[in-house]
């Protein structure tokens, strides 16, 4: 359990003293889906740079320049890969006929070391499961709708991506893992984060004169494109691994293996859930008290972060 966060201004509307409010409260609002590690990725007129830590957000220095127009965000609970290891950390930096990008995930995949056997891909010191994106694409050697699709493609497990290159694009790769995104149209600026009670409680602690905002919808299979001068590009990828395995009767044998799967990264994010309730002091049997009520893990999420969820 992870959380995406970030801005695009693409009119330069915004002051860096703004910017920098903005990317601190939606950092430390997101350290509710985790505390582990924080890093931001942003283009300056030195290159992409990324600054990430093992450290939560609230005891991070985030300074952004007045020039950043897009500045992509990450917080981390880790579940592969020690945090403490900085490289293990989003967002991950990948490198295409020498243009590079920054890449960060939310969500669990479990077939990361199957991937690299078979692909033969290099060997690398990161150790987390999110990494295996990063190399497909650089395998595919191109950075555009086509090759997300690819990687999405491959990848089995619960995710979304955001990925950002040197020319200011960003892009949202939706698959299973919530994500919410705000668009302001009388300023050009987009705000998102993976859910929505989470942007709405960075935004509260804000008075900016940014007028209210329109929500863009993702659905899984999405492939969204925001290009440096706020245009949107929709593509879109084979999200049939998300399906229930018994819509499709021909699919049963790799369906059901894929569902098989899913519960796995399911009952890992309940677990991590279970975690984050206790740190809130609320028991296991709480989390699964209201479960068993019908609200999902996103609601109880919800509920753990603004404060009202019952024992």
């Amino acid at each position: 359990m992870c959380c995406l966060f970030g801005l695009i201004d693409y009119r330069g509307t915004l002051t860096a003293k703004q910017k920098t409010r903005l990317i601190r409260e939606l950092s430390i609002a997101a350290e509710v889906r985790g505390t582990d590690a924080t890093g931001i990725a942003y283009n300056t007129e030195h290159g992409l740079q990324i600054y990430k830590r093992p450290l939560p957000a609230h005891r991070m220095r985030l300074n952004i320049p007045s020039n950043a127009k897009v500045i992509m965000g990450h917080t981390r609970m880790a579940t592969q890969g020690r945090a403490k290891k900085n490289e293990n950390n989003h967002p991950f930096r990948g490198s295409i006929e020498g243009k590079q990008f920054a890449l960060a995930h939310n969500g669990v995949l479990y077939n990361d070391y199957q991937l690299r056997r078979l692909l033969r891909l290099p060997a690398s010191k990161i150790e987390t499961d999110s990494y295996i994106a990063v190399q497909l694409l650089e395998q595919k050697n191109t950075l555009d709708p086509s090759s997300l699709k690819y990687m999405a493609e491959q990848v089995e497990g619960s995710f979304t991506f955001t990925v950002l290159d040197e020319r200011e694009n960003l892009y949202f790769v939706k698959g299973d893992s919530p994500m919410c995104l705000y668009y302001y149209p009388r300023c050009g600026v987009y705000l998102y984060a993976s859910t929505e009670a989470i942007l709405n409680r960075a935004l509260g602690r804000l008075n900016l004169p940014i007028g209210k905002p329109e929500r863009i919808m993702l659905d899984c299979g999405d492939i969204l494109k925001l290009t440096h001068s706020g245009r949107r590009e929709m593509a879109s990828f084979d999200a049939s691994s998300f399906l229930n395995p018994w819509d499709n009767c021909s699919l049963w044998p790799v369906q059901t293996a894929r569902a098989k799967h899913k519960r796995s990264a399911e009952q890992a994010y309940l677990e991590e859930l279970k975690s984050v309730a206790a740190c809130y002091g609320y028991s296991p049997a709480s989390v699964d008290r209201l479960l068993e009520s019908g609200f999902s893990t996103d609601e109880i999420e919800e509920f753990l972060y603004e404060g009202t969820m019952y024992q």
